[in-house]
């Protein structure tokens, strides 16, 4: 596997953002394929002032992803996509996830980290486990995705 990092979300990914955001491969997971992103909402959901961290995933140098945290309950909740899909199944998931909690508990002292894949997204959820996640809770109905709502896992990881 090629060397996989992270950096700060720049402007000059915008462009990135909207290619994958229009993606149908990508929105399956992501947002939905019923709501491809615009120029102008790309500028409005990646670029506000608030508490989100927000990070491009690089995978051997180049953008294919993105990831952000913020502070959720007792520790931090992040979500994520590579929205490269040939860079799918390579375990580049793995890799920038686990940066990321080790960032997290080693700097910000995490207690717990969370995520809420959809029940059916099993490629994240074996993602998830393999990071050290567990399923917590079942969140029935608690996304509308695609015009219906979907089930969700709650799952923490924990130092």
């Amino acid at each position: 596997m090629g060397d996989v990092s992270l950096r700060l979300l720049a402007p000059e990914d915008a462009p990135y953002l909207l290619k994958w955001l229009t993606d149908p491969t990508v929105l399956e997971w992501y947002e939905g394929r019923d709501r491809p992103f615009t120029p102008e909402m790309v500028q409005e959901h990646f670029y506000g002032e608030d508490e989100v961290s927000r990070c491009a995933i690089l995978y051997e140098g180049r953008p294919v992803g993105y990831v952000q945290v913020y502070p959720f309950k007792d520790g931090f909740a992040m979500d994520q996509f590579i929205g490269e899909p040939d860079c799918w199944g390579k375990h580049i998931g793995r890799t920038f996830i686990g940066q990321i909690l080790d960032y997290l508990v080693k700097n910000e002292n995490a207690q717990a980290v969370y995520v809420d894949p959809h029940t059916d997204n099993e490629r994240a959820i074996r993602c998830y486990e393999a990071c050290g996640f567990q399923k917590v809770e079942l969140m029935p109905q608690s996304e509308l995705h695609e015009g219906e709502y979907r089930d969700c896992w709650l799952m923490r990881y924990t130092p």
